[in-house]
């Protein structure tokens, strides 16, 4: 019986590190894959949390380098912090990164703007309505768009 455990939990560890080697994943990622896979949750902790102590898995790593990737993309604060909250990460603060590597949240939701519209000083508030829901779909809120209106000088008609 041990040794039966000892080689599931040799299997275990093998498919996390294979996972691990590709890219970083949070402990509810792993749990969910190898729950996949056929392994018991019961089997599966005790070999993460010993590739967690060792290094193999750090939520931490995983959040910033998770964040870092989905800002990349034009994603903003609601959405990113939504998908990391269903990704098992509850408290990760996305603002100190942003401000760092992105110039801030009004520096990125401009650059998506942009990137997509053209800029019009004046905009009918129909053509507002659709810009602004596909800046809500990305994750930035309301407040900032609001903000991005003053930034930008924009005038609705």
């Amino acid at each position: 019986m041990i040794e039966e455990s000892a080689s599931v939990a040799k299997e275990i560890n093998d498919v996390c590190l294979r996972l691990l080697a590709r890219r970083e994943h949070s402990q509810k990622e792993l749990l969910s894959k190898l729950a996949l896979r056929g392994f018991d949750k019961n089997d599966a902790l005790p070999v993460l949390a010993e590739l967690a102590e060792q290094g193999w898995q750090d939520d931490l790593r995983y959040a910033e380098s998770y964040a870092r990737f989905r800002i990349q993309k034009g994603y903003g604060p609601l959405r990113v912090s939504y998908e990391l909250k269903q990704n098992g990460i509850v408290s990760f603060v996305l603002d100190d990164l942003v401000q760092t590597e992105f110039g801030g949240w009004m520096e990125l939701l401009t650059q998506v703007y942009s990137k997509k519209y053209t800029h019009d000083p004046v905009l009918e508030r129909n053509e507002w309505a659709k810009r602004s829901r596909f800046l809500l779909h990305r994750g930035f809120s309301g407040e900032m768009l609001s903000a991005l209106l003053s930034h930008l000088a924009i005038k609705l008609k």
